[in-house]
């Protein structure tokens, strides 16, 4: 069959035919160069400026952990001198019950440093500065046990895993966001040569929404208003805060109770300048041990600081807080926590502190 019948027998004129192969010629050209970049970007990186007798790079040094100082989360690595643009990554671990994990595995081993070098660009230009990303590596080298890990220059890797957070108090992750993701993390994958394992986008942006439907049903913050029979000022509330042994905030205009060098509870801001007729006080229930008993002892504290001042417990609307109302959010409390345990993000967990940020 010669072009012109070939031609006629698809319908096409002489342009539309012409403008088809030109396409067509152009999608093969686009797809060498793509690879070719690739190959040529992955073999210089292993030849240049990271053989042994070349390279002086320094020792990682680690960054601190989650707002939590006693954190038991792993920090990611952090280069002083280093020709590489690395990518400041979320000090968090992965974990599938709020993260989409995707997983790379590599028929031999793979350096660290070559992970690294692929991931700078990352932050630069993803979608969402907000996005909260992780990667950690299964460690492959002889002398060390095999485990999951946060990347290190010095380190090889037999398996990657990429995650993002499914959602917080921000929301769930937009189709934008995920699919930014699932694209980066393929590319990574053929960079690296990779077999990739990778949840559907749409399975995810459901987990996503059912995540954050659990999460606003959960997120409660309790108040407890001290409402005083004369104004003080803030040098009087500061000695009573300390007396009581509340700490001054770092923005120097509240005051936060700690149990276990947790915060487990705070005022609402003051005005240092202004008289002072009522302190409330707060807790995030999410982000508090059930064990620690927080609403009982913001309760009792609210109670000392208004016998020691002249004040008493009100609600929002300025009405005297009743035995009634305090049961009726203890039973409301033990619902919540309940359904934290539920879904298997309790209270105070590392996991609640990331969901509810």
């Amino acid at each position: 069959m010669d072009l012109e019948q070939i031609m006629t027998a698809l319908g096409l004129s002489d342009l539309q035919f012409a403008l088809a192969v030109i396409g067509l010629l152009i999608l093969i050209l686009v797809a060498i160069f793509n690879f070719k970049n690739a190959r040529a970007r992955r073999q210089a990186k292993l030849g240049s400026d990271f053989s042994s007798a070349d390279r002086s790079t320094r020792e990682p040094s680690f960054a601190g952990g989650f707002a939590d100082a006693q954190s038991e989360e792993r920090a990611e690595p952090t280069f002083g001198e280093s020709n590489l643009d690395i990518p400041e990554i979320k000090n968090f671990t992965i974990d599938p019950r709020i993260d989409c994990v995707i997983t790379l595995r590599f028929d031999q081993a793979i350096s660290g440093v070559e992970i690294l070098a692929e991931l700078h660009s990352w932050h630069e230009s993803q979608v969402s500065p907000a996005a909260h990303w992780i990667c950690e590596g299964l460690n492959a080298d002889v002398d060390a046990a095999e485990d999951w890990e946060s990347l290190r220059a010095e380190a090889t890797y037999s398996e990657l895993q990429l995650a993002i957070q499914l959602a917080s108090r921000r929301g769930p992750i937009s189709i934008l966001e995920l699919s930014d993701f699932c694209s980066r993390a393929q590319a990574l994958a053929e960079v690296l040569g990779a077999q990739i394992d990778m949840p559907s986008v749409n399975t995810m942006l459901e987990s996503a929404k059912e995540l954050d439907a659990m999460a606003a049903e959960s997120d409660i913050q309790l108040s407890i208003n001290i409402l005083f029979d004369d104004a003080y000022s803030w040098a009087n509330i500061e000695s009573l805060m300390h007396q009581r042994g509340f700490k001054l905030s770092r923005n120097g205009l509240s005051f936060e109770f700690f149990s276990n060098q947790k915060r487990i509870f705070n005022s609402a801001d003051l005005n240092p300048n202004q008289a002072i007729k009522q302190i409330t006080l707060l807790l995030e229930v999410p982000l508090v041990e059930q064990d620690e008993r927080a609403f009982e002892r913001m309760l009792g504290e609210g109670v000392e600081i208004g016998q020691l001042a002249h004040g008493r417990l009100v609600d929002d609307n300025g009405i005297n807080l009743t035995e009634a109302a305090v049961v009726s959010i203890r039973q409301h409390l033990d619902g919540l926590y309940a359904n934290l345990e539920k879904s298997s993000i309790p209270a105070g967990s590392s996991t609640a502190s990331r969901l509810f940020s």
